[in-house]
């Protein structure tokens, strides 16, 4: 059977289509809460909006739960503690609603500029009044945008288009990746004292909240207009209506409040401040988009993959698009190391070598102990639970990095120290191959890593090439490929070969015992 996926929610036909290709999906779209809990009970997969509640008791009904998808970007439904203590991935569809954000975030900022709620309630009461909604130009102003990730970029796009001179305040943005976008980084200071116009795009947090509190908007440039449509509270909406009222703020636009659904706000009798019902993402592109963006995120998960939409994974400052090429052989070579090493080690070294050790590489260590726990282990594994089984066997990681490699471009190598005082390593890279084995047991080779290896160190010696081969092939198992690597000095040389179908234990047991193999690992 299937492993089964329910979804609990209204998501576009197309995501729950790519579910099916993969899964037994179940729809309980409008089921209530008492019918939804029984349907968790041999479900590997979660699929909600905002409506329902994840929390403890709907994650006790769910004990074979491994992901958790929710169509959009917030995940304040579900309870996030409690899930990644469970081992269960939580992932959203972050890009989803980035586009209709930003053009509302353009949306709002017209509309204030030109006053056209104002002016679109006048005349349908009745009055024409011209004279009353002077507005002003974008053209010419400067915009200070607070928070430059995908959907303050694209709102500065767009506002460059319109003739503005930006601004942007984000200490988590290099500043050449600010300016190659055409933007001057400053500091939040230097921004409110020089914006006539501050779009907001920041998530909301301890750091975050009340960040445009009265003492912030004091120090704004008087007649400043300020749009907000990330989250509710990072703005301080009494002092923002207080200084509207006084002023030193020309008006505001906010898709978002501190409190949702908000139906009463010292804002809304301002004329000077146009307020929408939190409709950054109420496109019927955007909505689409989450329902196939979340659905490929939980088929993801459940193959095994690092989901980088995950909002309970520890990625450190990110995956960038070369540490995301050696994630899966990151993982892989935790498998090997284990086969190699045989236990799992107090402490390993993760040597980084080439170009990609100028990148993050925390992520590398994840993918890391992923393998190692998934070889040491018949728990089921994920990106999840990995650090915390690993932490069973008081697994240490440590990294080294060289920007220097003699023979590739990037290479990733595991190592430790065994209670002989031996280094035990294994190392891999990425070549025009695919994904390559360089070292085991102290030899170098380029070993492809096919999903089955066959690994025997022996006598470097006239015969016993073609005395492997005859008793893998007596087996009936076809080898895709072969490499030797050859000692440098001693009399030891290593076989790798890659196998159609694993060899059993019994006979990998026999295969050491023959003449001239020193030892063999079935990986």
């Amino acid at each position: 059977m299937k492993p089964k996926v329910v979804v609990a929610e209204k998501i576009a036909q197309a995501g729950i289509e790519s579910l099916e290709e993969e899964f037994d999906v179940v729809l309980a779209i409008g089921m209530e809460r008492e019918a939804l809990l029984p349907l968790l009970s041999d479900a590997v997969g979660l699929v909600v909006r905002s409506a329902t509640d994840v929390d403890l008791e709907m994650l006790e009904a769910g004990p074979d739960l491994q992901v958790i998808g929710r169509a959009g970007i917030g995940v304040d439904n579900i309870d996030l503690d409690e899930a990644t203590s469970r081992g269960i991935l939580v992932v959203n569809a972050p890009n989803a609603n980035t586009i209709s954000a930003a053009e509302h975030t353009m949306a709002l900022l017209l509309s204030q500029a030109r006053n056209v709620a104002a002016a679109d309630a006048s005349l349908r009461s009745g009055a024409w009044e011209r004279g009353r909604f002077q507005g002003v130009e974008l053209h010419g102003k400067v915009l200070g945008v607070i928070g430059l990730g995908r959907i303050g970029t694209l709102v500065a796009q767009r506002a460059l288009s319109f003739g503005m001179e930006l601004r942007a305040y984000d200490p988590f943005v290099a500043e050449e990746r600010v300016r190659r976008l055409g933007v001057e980084p400053v500091e939040l200071e230097v921004l409110l004292s020089e914006a006539d116009f501050i779009t907001v795009h920041l998530p909301l947090t301890d750091e975050t909240r009340g960040l445009l509190d009265a003492d912030g908007l004091a120090q704004a440039k008087p007649g400043v207009r300020i749009v907000n449509t990330s989250r509710g509270g990072i703005i301080d909406e009494q002092a923002l209506a207080d200084a509207v009222k006084a002023g030193r703020v020309a008006g505001a636009a906010l898709d978002v409040f501190a409190a949702e659904p908000m139906t009463e706000s010292p804002l809304f009798d301002l004329p000077e401040v146009v307020v929408t019902p939190h409709l950054g993402a109420s496109t019927t592109e955007a909505q689409d988009k989450a329902g196939t963006d979340v659905a490929d995120a939980v088929a993801a998960a459940l193959r095994g993959e690092l989901v980088l939409s995950a909002v309970n994974l520890d990625l450190g400052r990110g995956v960038t698009d070369e540490v995301g090429r050696h994630l899966l052989l990151a993982e892989e070579l935790g498998k090997v190391f284990m086969s190699a090493a045989g236990q799992m080690p107090e402490q390993l070294r993760i040597s980084v070598e080439g170009r990609l050790a100028g990148e993050p590489v925390q992520p590398l260590g994840l993918a890391v102990t992923k393998g190692l726990v998934s070889a040491a282990t018949d728990e089921p594994v994920s990106f999840v639970n990995a650090p915390t089984l690993a932490e069973r066997w008081g697994l240490g990681l440590s990294f080294e990095m060289t920007e220097q490699s003699r023979d590739y471009v990037s290479l990733v190598r595991l190592s430790t120290t065994d209670e002989n005082g031996e280094e035990v390593a294994v190392a891999g890279t990425i070549t025009q191959k695919g994904m390559v084995l360089t070292e085991m047991f102290g030899h170098h080779f380029e070993l492809p890593l096919g999903d089955h290896l066959l690994v025997a160190r022996n006598d470097d010696v006239p015969g016993v090439i073609g005395r492997i081969g005859t008793f893998v092939g007596d087996l009936g198992i076809n080898i895709a490929d072969m490499v030797v690597g050859r000692p440098d000095q001693g009399t030891t040389a290593v076989m790798g070969l890659v196998l159609d179908r694993p060899i059993p234990p019994e006979e990998l047991t026999r295969l050491i015992a023959l003449d001239g193999i020193v030892t063999a690992r079935s990986i």
